[in-house]
C-alpha cells in the first residue's frame, strides 16, 4: 500500500474537525470560485497543496488505542508533496508534529491492517 513515501502526524483532538475540513477541500472543486480566482490558484504553491487529491487517513486517538486527546493523521504521496504539505500545515495548525518512526510504523500497520480486512469483505461480497 505505502509504495511512496508516507508521513503520521499527531494533533490535538480539538482540530479534528477543522483540519478535517482542510483535509477534504479542493478549491477547484469549490462552486463560490470564479473562474478569476481559479486561474489565481494556479499560481499559488501553497493553495495548490490539495490533500483531497492524496491517499491519507485522519484517526482519533481513541479509536487506534492511542492518546485520546490527540488525532493521528497519515499521509501517502511524494516526498515533494509531504514537503510542502507539512509547511502548510505545521501555518494552520502550528502544535501539530510528526510523529516518531516507531509511531508512525504501527500507525501505517494498523492502516494496512484495516485496508486489507476490507479488501478481504469486499471480496467475500463480490467474490
Amino acid at each position: 500500500m505505502f509504495g511512496i513515501p508516507a508521513r503520521t502526524y499527531i494533533c490535538d483532538r480539538k482540530d479534528f474537525e477543522s483540519l478535517k475540513k482542510t483535509l477534504e477541500y479542493d478549491p477547484y472543486l469549490d462552486k463560490s470560485k470564479t473562474d478569476e480566482e481559479l486561474a489565481k490558484l494556479k499560481e499559488d504553491a501553497e493553495a495548490n497543496v490539495i490533500f483531497a487529491r492524496q491517499d491519507y487517513w485522519l484517526k482519533d486517538g481513541i479509536v487506534l488505542g492511542l492518546d485520546r486527546e490527540k488525532c493521528y493523521l497519515t499521509i501517502s504521496s511524494t516526498d515533494d508533496f509531504l514537503e510542502k504539505a507539512e509547511s502548510k500545515l505545521k501555518k494552520l495548525y502550528p502544535e501539530l508534529k510528526r510523529a516518531d518512526s516507531d509511531l508512525e510504523q504501527k500507525i501505517v500497520g494498523e492502516i494496512e491492517k484495516e485496508r486489507s480486512e476490507s479488501e478481504q469483505g469486499l471480496g467475500m461480497i463480490f467474490g
